[in-house]
């Protein structure tokens, strides 16, 4: 008898790695644009992946990373500009 995952937590893991890669993603488009956005999000994603044991652990910490990262360039040119948004 050969014992094997449920579908079940097959889907649930295959969603978790499709978060990881969603989070780095928009973790890397943020430092682009709509950082205040995007962000956050990736942020989200990141954390519910790695929450839900995802095996693209490495794209879930680059994912946080960016998030976090995004959030920084956001601060870094809100005090330089003294506006929300930036420009080119």
């Amino acid at each position: 008898m050969e014992l094997t995952a449920t579908p079940a937590r097959r889907t649930a893991a295959r969603d978790a790695d499709g978060m990881a890669v969603a989070s780095f993603i928009l973790g890397l488009l943020g430092l682009l644009v709509l950082n205040v956005f995007l962000g956050p999000i990736a942020i989200a994603l990141a954390s519910v992946a790695l929450w839900r044991g995802t095996t693209r652990r490495g794209r879930a910490f680059l994912g946080l990373g960016l998030g976090i990262a995004d959030l920084v360039v956001l601060v870094a040119f809100m005090q330089f500009d003294s506006t929300v948004s930036w420009n080119f």
